[in-house]
This record gives C-alpha cells, sequence and structure tokens, in this order.
C-alpha cells in the first residue's frame, strides 16, 4: 500500500467507526429505555408572523426533538380553524405555515396560542395588528425610497468632507484617521449588539450566539485576504501609496455596507412586523447617523487625489446595501439569515478598523501612538459623534 493512500486510511478509519458507532447507538432505542413513558419534549418557534385579506398566517419551526403534532388554535381566547402547509406533525427543524382566517383588528393587540397533540401550548403576541407589506413594485419603490434617503444619500453627503480633508496636515490627518476609527468601533459594537439581539430570536437549535461568532471570524479572515490580495496587486513608484490608501477605502466602504445592509434589515423588519413608529424612527435617526459614515470613507483619501467616478463608487458601495436590506427585512425576513448578515457586518468592520489602525500608526509604536493627543481625541470625538447621533435611533 502506498504511503498517500495509508495516510488517507488512516484519515477515514476513525470517521468509519465514528459512524458505526452512532448507528448503533440509534438502533438501541436507550433513550426510550431511559425515558420510558415521560411525555415528549415539545419546542415552537414562531419564525414569522404576517396579516393580511387570508387572515393570520404563521410560519413555525419545531425546535425541539420530538415531533410536534399542532392540534387546536386559539386568537384572543377563541378557537379557530386553520389550514397547515405541509401538513402532518413537524420533525426536528422542519416548519409550516399555519394559515387562521381570522379577522384582525388594524391596530389591536391580539394573542395566539398553539396547543399541540399532547397538550402543550405556544403563545405569540402581535402588539400592534399592521397589514404586512407584500411584494409589489409600490411597496418595492417605498423601501428603495427609504434605502436612498438613509443609505445612500447620507453618505454621500459625508464624502464631501473630502475637499477638506485634504487640507490638513500631519496631526491633523491622525485626528480624522482616528476618528474613523473611532466611528467604526461605534458601528463594530452596535453592530454585535444587533446580533446578539437577533441570535437570542434564532431556534435554540441553530445555537444563535455561536453562529454570529463563527460567521463574524470567517468574514474577518476573508476580508483580511481581500485586503491582502489587493495591496499585493498595487503598482509600484510614485501610486504606491495612493493605491493603498485606495484599498484601506474601499474596505472602509465595505465594512460600512455590510453595517448598513443591518440597518435595512432592521428597518424592513420594523415594518412587516406592524412598528411603524420604529421604523419610521429608525429612518430618521439612521440617516443622521449614517453622514459620519463618509467621513470615515474619505479620511484614508486625505494625502491622495481621487476622482469623482470613484467616490461616487464608495458612497454606493456604502449605502447601497441599505436598499437591499430594506426589502429582505420587509418581504422575507428571516432571524436565521439577520444574524448571518449581522455577523458578516461585526466581521468585515473589525477587519477595516485593525487595517486602519496598521496603516496610521506605521512605523510608530502602537502604544504611544494611541497616546498622542491627535490620536486620542480623534477616537474619543469618533465615538462619541456616533454615540450621540446613535441615542435618536433608540
Amino acid at each position: 500500500m502506498s504511503a498517500p493512500a495509508g495516510r488517507w486510511l488512516l484519515a477515514l478509519l476513525p470517521l468509519v467507526l465514528l459512524g458505526a458507532l452512532l448507528l448503533l447507538i440509534v438502533r438501541s432505542d436507550l433513550t426510550e429505555a431511559i425515558q420510558g413513558d415521560a411525555p415528549p419534549v415539545e419546542e415552537l418557534s414562531f419564525e414569522r408572523v404576517r396579516l393580511g385579506d387570508a387572515g393570520i398566517e404563521l410560519t413555525v419551526l419545531n425546535d425541539g426533538p420530538d415531533p410536534v403534532t399542532i392540534a387546536q388554535v386559539m386568537v384572543d381566547e377563541a378557537y379557530w380553524s386553520f389550514e397547515q402547509t405541509p401538513a402532518g406533525p413537524l420533525s426536528h427543524l422542519e416548519s409550516a405555515l399555519l394559515t387562521v382566517p381570522y379577522p384582525w383588528v388594524d391596530g389591536e393587540l391580539h394573542e395566539i396560542v398553539l396547543i399541540s397533540a399532547s397538550g402543550v401550548t405556544f403563545d405569540h403576541e402581535i402588539e400592534v395588528a399592521v397589514a404586512t407589506p407584500r411584494p409589489s413594485a409600490r411597496f418595492f419603490g417605498i423601501f428603495a425610497l427609504i434605502g436612498l434617503y438613509v443609505g445612500v444619500l447620507p453618505v454621500a453627503i459625508g464624502l464631501l468632507w473630502y475637499p477638506l480633508m485634504r487640507t490638513l496636515g500631519r496631526s491633523g490627518y491622525d485626528f480624522v484617521l482616528a476618528l474613523t476609527v473611532g466611528l467604526l468601533l461605534f458601528l463594530l459594537i452596535d453592530t454585535a449588539h444587533e446580533g446578539l439581539e437577533a441570535a437570542a430570536a434564532v431556534a435554540h437549535s441553530y445555537q444563535g450566539v455561536s453562529l454570529f461568532a463563527l460567521v463574524a471570524l470567517l468574514a474577518y479572515l476573508i476580508i483580511e485576504g481581500v485586503g491582502a490580495w489587493l495591496r499585493g496587486r498595487r503598482p509600484s513608484g510614485d501610486r504606491e501609496a495612493g493605491t493603498a490608501a485606495w484599498v484601506t477605502a474601499l474596505l472602509v466602504a465595505l465594512g460600512i455596507g455590510l453595517h448598513n445592509f443591518g440597518e435595512g434589515l432592521a428597518i424592513g423588519a420594523a415594518f412587516a412586523l406592524g412598528e411603524a413608529a420604529l421604523g419610521a424612527l429608525l429612518i430618521l435617526g439612521f440617516t443622521l447617523h449614517n453622514t459620519t459614515e463618509g467621513l470615515a470613507i474619505v479620511a484614508p483619501l486625505a494625502k491622495t487625489r481621487t476622482g469623482i467616478t470613484r467616490l461616487f463608487g464608495l458612497g454606493l458601495l456604502a449605502g447601497a446595501p441599505t436598499i437591499v436590506g430594506a426589502w429582505i427585512g420587509g418581504f422575507v425576513y428571516s432571524p436565521f439569515w439577520s444574524v448571518v448578515f449581522l455577523a458578516i457586518g461585526a466581521g468585515a468592520i473589525a477587519q477595516v478598523v485593525v487595517q486602519i489602525t496598521r496603516s496610521v500608526a506605521g512605523e510608530r509604536e502602537l502604544g504611544t501612538f494611541l497616546r498622542s493627543r491627535p490620536v486620542l481625541g480623534g477616537l474619543v470625538a469618533g465615538f462619541g459623534v456616533m454615540y450621540l447621533t446613535g441615542m435618536l435611533v433608540g
């Protein structure tokens, strides 16, 4: 036997034995022998609730180890008929759509109780009943306009600080780049907070917190690799520094764009879930909040000359994902994918923070650099600006 074949055999043998062991455990019915006549463990997770002309539509997922059969549905303490698609018991991680022809009342509170065949109840509350947006040209246009107001235009306004950036000296340049790091650090904390909140709403079987951490780490490493690849392709000579600054600005715009995608998700989901007041507040708060993101994009370009076309492209990369996020949040919102997208944004922003810190410190010792007045002032100012504007979001 050749050496490569022997190595493959050594690698596969433990996996084959593990598979045989798992098969033995499944067929031995150990759990049934231990559990005896104890009731099954049933868990249902409400993934999405939609209100429309057909009544109330519920998307539920079996989050427990045992099959669940939905026997009855109560709405506001009254039993109602329902249709289930697909019909029958739900196995582990299987989802179903329940359609309840209940005449819900706009603006009212409704309480829903699902009762399994074994008598276990699962509750859900609709705090304010509002018709769920359905995919249509009108709503696509409205959500696109919201994304334009919240993401694209504020970032574009922030890009207008670029001419001012070019007039700064070394201390001013350090201040602005540190200001950028402060802005991004706030966005990182904000994105991580939103991601962990979304993780708490995910079905327990998906392990939301672990999912968020894993995807964020993968995003960090991928963006790190993309940045290294782009810097490796930069030309030599006089344009080298300018290209490095352009790559940094591109990564900043990418990280901000992924964060703004999460903001769009939040706005779209707020309207989809009937929380119109929250959606309006998010629009106003994010609009003011995102203006400073344009400054973060142009700060690395302060010492280079950049054309208007490139600046437009950077602004579009940072702002346009808000539109896509609003579409997804409004029409196909899913807690699982919200966690994934927010984790990607967090990982990307964390990597950009590291990239900017490396580039601005240069050959200077990091501790001494961070203690300098311009840098310390920039960090505090950046974080403070984002904190104050973030207060409007609530």
